[in-house]
């Protein structure tokens, strides 16, 4: 009977901690008590004195008026002590756009069923043929040889084109005569772009992400958006958004231009506006902007527009010719020759109409501004680097396939295969991030913790993917030169890692930082209810939150205790890939543990903790890398050539993760709270290894051979042709070379027999040899014309260009003469 009532009153307390209400609590506890007094299950006395002890406890906890006198207002009070202290500017970041799945993984129980329903990302008939048809074109016009080495930009070609068909208006709805293209949309137009030349992705991703497009669009006014959209979706405005000050870079809301607000004289007669002085730098399209955005701090000494003395910061839309704005000179990033740089202005007036929003909107440009890029990041670097990516892996993966030593492909080696493996892989998952955060956008989202995720852990596994690249194609990746399809990305990758936030401060600051706030389902709660004293929410959320707490602590003992066997994957899931829905169900209730436990421990303290929140924000990462890969899979149907790239990028992502909770346990600043988290979540270690050699070589099999799963990992990429660039040679090659080896096999037992001699790896003399194969009858001429073919190219493919001694690199100034007296006639695509 004893061992029944323990059972029951287990069962009991269990339930209590799942369902989190102190009436239940209450209930439970005393019919235990009431049970084990009338059984006997334990002396009077006993029972007498825990009914003693826990009964006040229990009608403290469960009478309301009692417990916030008691308990919830000296908790308010403490809380208000440990509390990070948030600048205004900092909240609106915090609370800038949404939380969406990250939440669910934050929270420590996410719903399955509910992202695998997500709609998938798909494009319209109309962006699927301006993808195929416009975006192939501009591709056509733009490389990144030219763009660097003739023209320093785009040529007048390929940006009279871009205009034209509306490259930069892609975002501005139909009404204003822009595209009006969906988030996905957008991205794979970016990520084509991108597979080819970084100034045409960058000169147009700028104009559709952060920019006045997007603000006038959410904030303007009418006049404003019927002014300025029709114009920018025809290219006839080119804009620019100055935020970045030299002296507010990462921090860019302490921006130290200034605005004060003042009358004076405009077209004629008195007019309010602002005198505002600013020092801008890393402004991409500034230099050819016809519009300028600014970021600037206002000030209202005089209260011309009210009480407040500083009203916040202000976004303005200014021409470029107006009056006192100094704009046209460049900056050079890593030679990349996108339009970027400087921009001052001293003591300029400019009228209250200019201010995005019209006077309504002053002091609101940061929520502005945060509210935007929540959706911007998620697109335009994730895209630029997706493609760059797609580009580094289709090359290098037919490069490998043609490229001979030791009489065989290099792709054959197994060093080269660990290299070609976590390229691959790195590009499964980034691409699944991309296509993951469009499908959120275009589902109404606005995330901003995933955003961040995106543009950190898309661009820094691009520089793993570009770095691995150079290692496998060796000395033909250092030489530059057009036939040089890696070292243009080689060298611009720093840019892609330092702009819209720099990675470390992503890294250490938004994701874990917003995540921590904004994903968590009391914390934000607690901090505005305590910062307003409203005692009744903060008791609420307070002992919401002791019950999520407790929660979680069941949950990870139970996973720990029998090893995530009883987590449930959804219904209906890939038979191999279920362990992962368990890894990752239960990694989430560690890190909602572990973040709950780091903030009690550690508290106001711990925003300066960035090693710290950085390895929760990697765990927190993983789970969303882990969750688009899982969705990906669902989405295009569960291909079964797949699975190496899933098994991969899974595995991959579960060993970065469990290295970011290894790490968090090891320098935790709280002993005590890292033995109880061992303890509690995983007292037996946390097994998450990474990919094995097996997995590798699979993974860098399919992207050297031709099928579905390649064409899948690269699709979206630029249709390289040979009569518009060399680089194509490569593919070309890469084409003909399974015909080559079917031909190689059947000459087998004549090599053997020592009739003909083993086809040699120089391509030189294979022509030779393939004539002597046909001489002796063991090919036919077409057979023989098909090895000459493949010869041709693969050598063109291997080769690296050189240059006259007096060739100036820098400028290219004869080609661009020759260039401009001749533009080039570029081959359309054939339909």
């Amino acid at each position: 009977m004893l061992i029944l009532i323990g059972a029951l009153a287990l069962g009991a307390f269990f339930l209590t901690l799942m369902q989190a209400r102190m009436a239940v609590w209450t209930v439970a506890v005393f019919a235990w008590i009431a049970a084990a007094w009338v059984l006997e299950a334990v002396p009077p006395t006993m029972a007498a004195i825990m009914t003693v002890v826990v009964a006040p406890v229990l009608l403290l906890l469960t009478l309301t008026p009692l417990r916030r006198a008691i308990l919830s207002r000296p908790a308010m009070a403490g809380f208000r002590q440990i509390m990070p202290k948030m600048s205004p500017t900092e909240q609106a970041a915090v609370e800038a756009g949404n939380v969406w799945w990250d939440a669910e993984l934050f929270a420590g129980k996410p719903d399955w069923k509910r992202l695998l329903a997500t709609p998938a990302p798909r494009l319209t008939a109309e962006e699927q043929s301006f993808l195929d048809n416009e975006a192939e074109h501009l591709c056509d016009l733009a490389n990144d040889w030219e763009t660097t080495s003739v023209w320093q930009d785009l040529s007048p070609e390929a940006w009279a084109y871009a205009k034209d068909k509306g490259f930069l208006g892609m975002i501005i709805p139909k009404a204003y005569g822009g595209l009006g293209f969906s988030a996905y949309g957008h991205s794979q137009v970016i990520q084509k772009l991108s597979t080819r030349c970084s100034a045409a992705a960058v000169s147009v991703m700028v104009p559709n992400s952060l920019g006045p497009a997007e603000l006038l669009l959410h904030y303007g006014a009418e006049d404003q958006k019927n002014h300025y959209l029709p114009r920018l979706a025809r290219g006839e405005e080119i804009p620019c958004f100055a935020l970045t000050n030299p002296y507010a870079g990462s921090d860019a809301a302490s921006i130290t231009d200034t605005g004060v607000v003042c009358k004076a004289m405009w077209n004629g007669q008195e007019t309010l506006g602002f005198r505002i002085s600013w020092r801008k730098r890393y402004i991409t399209l500034a230099p050819v902007a016809t519009v300028l955005g600014l970021a600037f701090r206002a000030a209202d000494p005089d209260g011309l527009l009210g009480d407040e003395a500083e009203p916040g910061i202000t976004c303005v839309l200014i021409p470029r010719d107006h009056p006192g704005v100094n704009i046209g000179r460049r900056h050079w990033p890593l030679n990349a020759v996108f339009q970027n740089g400087p921009t001052s202005g001293d003591d300029v007036f400019v009228p209250m109409e200019m201010v995005i929003g019209g006077r309504e909107q002053v002091g609101n440009g940061w929520r502005m501004l945060m509210e935007c890029l929540a959706a911007g990041r998620a697109i335009s670097l994730p895209s630029s680097n997706v493609g760059m990516s797609k580009l580094a892996v289709g090359m290098v993966g037919a490069y490998v396939a043609i490229r001979r030593q030791f009489n065989q492909p290099i792709g054959a080696f197994e060093g080269v295969q660990e290299a070609l493996a976590r390229m691959a892989g790195h590009l499964y998952a980034s691409d699944s991030v991309r296509r993951l955060a469009a499908a959120a956008l275009d589902q109404g989202e606005k995330p901003s913790v995933v955003s961040a995720i995106a543009k950190y852990h898309v661009t820094e596994r691009a520089r793993i993917i570009i770095n691995d690249g150079m290692d496998v194609v060796g000395g033909k990746g250092v030489c530059m030169g057009p036939g040089n399809f890696l070292a243009r990305a080689y060298q611009q990758i720093p840019v892609a890692i330092t702009v819209e936030g720099a990675n470390i401060m992503t890294r250490t600051l938004i994701i874990y930082g917003q995540g921590a706030i904004r994903c968590h389902p009391y914390v934000l709660t607690l901090m505005r209810s305590a910062g307003d004293g409203e005692l009744k929410t903060f008791d609420a959320a307070l002992f919401g939150y002791v019950g999520f707490l407790f929660r979680n602590m069941a949950r990870a003992l139970t996973f720990s205790l029998t090893g995530g066997l009883l987590i449930a994957a959804p219904s209906g899931a890939e038979p191999q890939l279920r362990r992962y829905f368990r890894a990752a169900t239960r990694l989430s209730t560690l890190l909602a543990l572990a973040s709950d436990l780091s903030m009690a421990t550690v508290g106001g303290a711990l925003k300066r903790k960035g090693a710290m929140t950085g390895r929760m924000g990697d765990i927190l990462s993983q789970l969303f890398i882990l969750s688009s890969v899982l969705k990906r899979f669902e989405d295009e149907g569960r291909p079964a050539e797949d699975l190496p790239f899933v098994h991969w990028a899974a595995q991959d992502a579960l060993a970065r993760a469990g290295t970011a909770w290894r790490d968090l346990l090891a320098n935790h600043p709280s002993r005590g709270a890292a033995l109880f988290l061992k303890l509690v979540g995983a007292p037996f270690g946390l097994r998450t290894p990474a990919p094995d050699d097996a997995c590798a070589a699979a993974v860098a099999g399919l992207i050297q051979t031709h099928g579905p799963a390649r064409d899948r990992l690269t699709a979206g990429s630029w249709t390289a042709r040979i009569e518009v660039d060399p680089i194509a040679a490569t593919i070309v090659a890469f084409d003909l070379y399974p015909q080559v080896e079917a031909v190689e096999r059947r000459l087998k037992d004549a090599i053997r027999a020592g009739r003909i001699a083993r086809a040699p790896q120089n391509l030189t003399l294979l022509n030779a040899w393939a004539i002597q194969a046909e001489d002796l009858g063991l090919i036919d001429a077409e057979e023989r014309a098909l090895i000459a073919r493949f010869a041709a190219y693969a050598d063109q493919a291997i080769q690296v260009d050189d240059f006259a001694p007096d060739f100036d690199m820098a400028a290219g100034l004869e080609q661009r003469q020759a260039a401009e007296a001749a533009p080039r006639k570029t081959t359309k695509k054939a339909a």
